[in-house]
């Protein structure tokens, strides 16, 4: 039975991972806008005025002022940028990464959390009280978020790689390329780069997605409202992925940024951590920038989350008698 969930919620996860890949994409460059202008020391002394302390200029006479960030764009207008600057199969960038950390990261976490489940509901009621299921998510989580991280990062840098400079792509051709070119260039810890945050992304999606459509379905049952059918799950899971989006984007900004940030051989690395990151972002763009892509996140986790449980489901039908 065990071994059952983790076959079923693979084969879920990755139906929904490939088929809302796109908007992931876009949700991803959208985090990422903006981050080129946050300051560091050694721009702010470049940038700072040339005058001498009596008012007279200096040397050169002229004032830097610092480039004016470009304009934020939507999410139907970067996925249209990048259609018409990158090609179509530019929305797919970093599916084959995609595909890997849903095997990998999706099948362990739900396979855990239907262990979890089955061990940790009443026998007698054949329910699990809400603080169970939320704890179960952050434990299976967690678990998955780590199993899954080196295929988290290889396509969260797969998917940025149309936004850099030519001159400064890094071309992986597959996942299996991103992961061996990252180990060789930057260690084999740089494949755990923001382990720590995706470990708290993942234990906070896990346990408020999981957690919420299994308490909204028994809700909906438990009341009458509609059947154990499609409804049912359809509105279960569409309040699950948005209840997910609200309390996971600021820690999947971070990931974002930290993971995609290039580091230099012997030069200092633009975040130092997980804490840097949060509060440069938040001086140089405002609070809100930990919200940012948050449209595409919830264009993209209600439909995924529709789909993985809507897919479960019926997997879970296909495959009751074995």
């Amino acid at each position: 039975m065990g071994i059952k969930g983790f076959v079923e919620g693979g084969i879920a996860s990755i139906i929904a991972g490939v088929s809302t890949h796109p908007l992931d994409l876009i949700k991803v460059r959208m985090q990422l806008q903006g981050e080129s202008h946050v300051p560091n020391p050694a721009t702010i002394q470049n940038l700072r005025p040339a005058f001498a302390f009596n008012g007279s200029s200096a040397a050169s006479g002229a004032i830097h002022a610092p480039p004016l960030p470009p304009p934020r764009m939507g999410p139907v207008s970067v996925g249209v940028k990048i259609f018409q600057t990158e090609g179509v199969a530019a929305l797919f960038s970093g599916v084959s990464a995609t595909v890997l950390r849903q095997t990998l990261y999706s099948t362990t976490r739900m396979g855990l959390y239907d262990i979890l489940k089955q061990k940790w509901t009443d026998p007698n009621s054949g329910k699990m009280p809400l603080v169970r299921k939320l704890a179960a998510g952050l434990i299976a989580g967690g678990i998955g978020a780590a199993v899954g991280n080196p295929a988290d990062v290889a396509m969260v840098r797969m998917q940025a790689d149309g936004r850099l400079p030519a001159a400064q792509r890094r071309n992986y051709k597959s996942v299996v390329d991103a992961i061996t070119q990252m180990s060789k260039q930057e260690g084999i810890t740089s494949l755990w780069r923001g382990s720590s945050l995706t470990v708290n992304r993942a234990m906070i999606v896990t346990a408020s997605q999981l957690a919420t459509y299994d308490q909204v379905k028994e809700m909906i049952i438990g009341n009458g409202v509609m059947k154990d059918g499609l409804g049912t799950h359809v509105t279960a899971s569409f309040t699950a992925g948005f209840v997910a989006a609200v309390a996971s984007n600021p820690v999947d900004v971070i990931k974002t940024r930290v993971m995609n940030m290039k580091v230099e051989a012997g030069a200092e690395p633009p975040y130092s951590g997980a804490m840097d990151c949060a509060l440069k972002t938040v001086r140089a763009e405002g609070p809100m920038a930990l919200y940012k892509g948050f449209i595409p996140t919830i264009s993209r986790q209600g439909p995924f989350t529709v789909v993985l449980f809507v897919t479960l489901e019926q997997v879970r039908k296909l495959l009751k008698d074995f």
